[in-house]
């Protein structure tokens, strides 16, 4: 620990000794653009601040002619950075919250939540089909996806359409889509095409459901009204003809902010120093009611039988 902290301070000319925080990111240039993003809001805090940012490259970088579900690997985008920030090499890391596993190594949380950018998906049209939808694509069009969650729902909603899969970083996948005529369109998250700049290349915005990951076809969307969270939970097929999904909700108020500790530990791998462990708790009781609710109406099952076919690809 001495060592680690002789390493992240530096003496200035006027004899000030600073901390420099070392901010970990992958290497792709939007992981770049959002790990900026967030030092700069750092810098805007606490504007004495050192910041160094580490970039390296994760398994999910390296593996590019195998589709994410059939890597067999967890953490495909995070393990690497997860390895350096527990042996002190970086002192926080910047993710996108899609590639975090559904629980974190012991240890590790989520220190904080940027505002949320645009959360759907959006079509991105080949060059000759611009001015077209999925709706109006010729039947047997190949759309591009890297998410089975994102293939399950679209093939349910155009049965008319194939669906493939496709990796590699923003740049890589529209490279592919615009060189070659292998796919009339690919599926990106419209807040990574927003912060590259590339918001003209979205031709079509579609899907309400949220992340449920890029290796399961599941989809949660999450929302709060007078103090009411309603969570909705859906799970797919993934051919897309078979469809589980229910809505729960529970009372929870945000805005009694009594102190019942909130802040005091890490909840489901989030340290919110601002809500009521109450609340937090009617959250993550709810999660596993809906997930009980839909794997007793047979969730089960869709999930391992779309286990076994993609394991069999």
């Amino acid at each position: 620990d001495e060592i680690s902290n002789l390493v992240s301070v530096f003496q200035e000319g006027n004899g000030t000794v600073t901390r420099i925080i070392r901010m970990g990111t992958r290497k792709s240039q939007l992981a770049r653009i959002q790990t900026d993003s967030v030092a700069e809001k750092l810098k805007e805090l606490y504007p004495d601040l050192q910041l160094e940012i580490v970039a390296m490259s994760t398994i999910g970088d390296k593996i590019l002619d195998t589709a994410l579900s059939k890597i067999g690997e967890k953490s495909l985008f995070t393990k690497e950075l997860e390895n350096a920030l527990e042996r002190n090499e970086v002192d926080l890391v910047v993710h996108s919250l899609k590639d975090l596993p559904t629980s974190l190594p012991p240890g590790f949380t989520i220190g904080a939540v940027l505002q949320r950018e645009n959360p759907h998906d959006a079509v991105v049209l080949h060059p000759k089909n611009a001015g077209l939808s999925l709706d109006s694509l010729p039947e047997k069009s190949v759309i591009g996806t890297s998410s089975l969650r994102r293939a399950a729902q679209l093939k349910k909603r155009f049965p008319q359409l194939v669906f493939e899969n496709i990796r590699g970083n923003l740049n890589t996948r529209l490279k592919k889509l615009d060189e070659k005529e292998d796919f009339a369109a690919i599926i990106l998250a419209a807040a990574g095409l927003k912060r590259m700049g590339w918001e003209s290349r979205i031709g079509q915005v579609q899907l309400h459901g949220r992340e449920g990951g890029c290796s399961v076809p599941v989809a949660v969307h999450t929302e709060v009204k007078n103090s009411v969270l309603y969570l909705t939970g859906a799970v797919y097929s993934l051919d897309g003809t078979d469809c589980l999904k229910d809505t729960m909700q529970t009372n929870i108020d945000l805005h009694d902010l009594v102190h019942d500790g909130a802040g005091e530990r890490a909840h489901v791998g989030v340290t919110a120093h601002s809500l009521p462990l109450l609340a937090l708790d009617a959250a993550e009781k709810l999660g596993t009611d809906l997930a009980n609710l839909l794997l007793s109406k047979g969730a089960q099952d869709i999930l391992t039988t779309a286990r076994q076919l993609n394991d069999a690809r």
